[in-house]
């Protein structure tokens, strides 16, 4: 006999509670995706007033990713200390004052430093929100509030591009702006619960009966929660009996765990090596110096945030599919290619105005291919390739390593442009997608289809390689 929590509710019959979490998760994945792509369109007016060059153009964009290192790490710690919904509280106030400070500094040095306080909010949102919404779902709508949270970071990209094209809004207005939502977002989350997952396994069985009123909140009306509860309860019991040595930071020194964090390190890695950044960031920089209209350069950007939408949206819907590793090696050969292209266009210097469509259309392809393959497996391995007992510490190394190496990508990329020309920068990156490949072909298991804890007894059994994961 099928359990309740098994049978999916019509959407119509969720609550309000729950209908709020998932209106949380999208604004928080919104205000990811717009404030870090704002400055794509923004630094063209804040060069200009605050005279800036290169140097100081990398440090404006990289800065916001310095604090998302930060917070990714810290706010996995306090998650656990001192509770999910606590932590996002924090995430919202700090989202708004980073926003408002952004907007109103008075020079390019304090805008780097109120871009690390914004940062720290990105960072932390993108460790904790999607974690605390899990938590709250029941199993058959998490992923449909996963969606939205991983649709919502593109819904951003693609309104801060159309601000950026606008050509009518200060950056001043259009980085405040995102102050709004946070406000919004943190009106919400004061009327949401406490995860009853941290309930339980942060002050064990005795908090059971107040796990379960959160439960009765977050479910419609004649919602059996009785197997949901068990489970919780079940789980803490699992924690119990595993030393601690074996949990949480501790727990990663186990060999058998570094397999897995190996390979969702090193997807974290490509996602950004693979050129996403570059193109997110630098597109109308890159465009405009090599003698495009400032007005092309920004509707080029619009048309790639649109792109990295709905190949976004197309991945989702087709990755279970498909298979993640599979769509991984389909796709990244595309990326490479489409750098490789461009390079040449730049290198044997037919990039002036006559070759203007050939260019974009190179750009258009890179992001149909990399936005539909390897920028779907960065924050999607690391919720489903750890062991429980180390999940959010190896999500949170995963997470800092993706920042880490954004924030060093886009300290050196203008720099890099200048010493070796934009042509040759393409060709670069290019061979990091080759480099992908091969690192998906020989380290990335088939995961579609295997549940959690097959995943993890492959671990622990030693069978961790590509050939030996069955596709299911």
């Amino acid at each position: 006999m099928t359990r309740a929590e098994d049978k999916a509710p019509p959407i119509g019959a969720l609550n309000g509670h729950m209908l709020m979490a998932a209106v949380v998760s999208a604004i928080s994945g919104m205000l990811y995706g717009y404030d870090t792509g704002v400055i794509s369109g923004g630094l063209l007016q804040i060069a200009k007033e605050f005279h800036i060059g290169n140097t100081m153009k990398e440090v404006i964009a990289a800065s916001i990713l310095l604090g998302a290192v930060v917070g990714s790490l810290v706010c996995s710690l306090l998650s656990e200390r001192v509770g999910r919904h606590r932590t996002i509280l924090m995430i919202c106030v700090v989202f708004v004052l980073g926003s408002l400070a952004s907007s109103l500094a008075p020079t390019a040095v304090a805008l780097a430093l109120a871009r690390v306080l914004l940062g720290f909010a990105v960072g932390g949102a993108t460790q904790t929100v999607p974690m605390y919404v899990a938590e709250l779902a029941p199993k058959s709508i998490r992923g449909r509030l996963v969606l939205c949270f991983q649709l919502a970071i593109g819904v951003g990209i693609v309104i801060a591009t159309l601000v950026g094209a606008s050509e009518t809004v200060s950056w001043r207005e259009a980085i405040g702006a995102a102050a709004a939502p946070a406000l919004v977002m943190l009106l919400l989350q004061l009327r949401l619960p406490e995860s009853p997952r941290w309930l339980v396994l942060k002050f064990g069985l005795g908090r059971a009966e107040e796990a379960q009123k959160v439960l009765y909140r977050l479910r419609p009306d004649g919602y059996d929660i009785s197997s949901e509860l068990e489970e919780i309860v079940a789980l803490e019991g699992r924690q119990q009996r595993t030393s601690r040595g074996n949990r949480g930071w501790s727990g990663l020194r186990q060999p058998w765990v570094r397999p897995a964090l190996a390979v969702g390190c090193g997807i974290a890695l490509f996602t950004q090596l693979s050129g996403i950044e570059m193109i997110i960031y630098y597109a109308p920089t890159i465009l405009t110096d090599n003698g495009f209209s400032k007005t092309i350069a920004l509707w080029v950007s619009v048309a790639l945030g649109t792109v990295y939408l709905v190949m976004m949206v197309v991945g989702l819907i087709i990755v279970d599919k498909v298979g993640r590793r599979r769509l991984t090696l389909v796709m990244v050969p595309g990326t490479a290619l489409s750098l490789f292209a461009l390079g040449a266009f730049f290198v044997t210097g037919h990039s002036g105005h006559a070759y203007v469509p050939p260019i974009v259309a190179c750009l258009l392809t890179f992001m149909f291919f990399n936005a539909g393959g390897l920028q779907l497996m960065g924050w999607l391995t690391g919720s489903e390739i750890y062991p429980l007992a180390v999940r959010a510490a190896a999500a949170s190394v995963q997470s800092a390593t993706l920042w880490g190496t954004n924030l060093l990508i886009t300290l050196t990329l203008l720099t890099m442009i200048s010493i070796f020309g934009v042509g040759q920068v393409f060709w670069i990156y290019g061979m990091f997608n080759v480099a992908a490949w091969l690192f998906v072909w020989w380290r990335m298991p088939e995961l579609t289809g295997h549940s959690l804890e097959d995943i993890e007894r492959h671990l622990k059994s030693g069978r961790f390689r590509p050939r030996d994961f069955a596709r299911v």
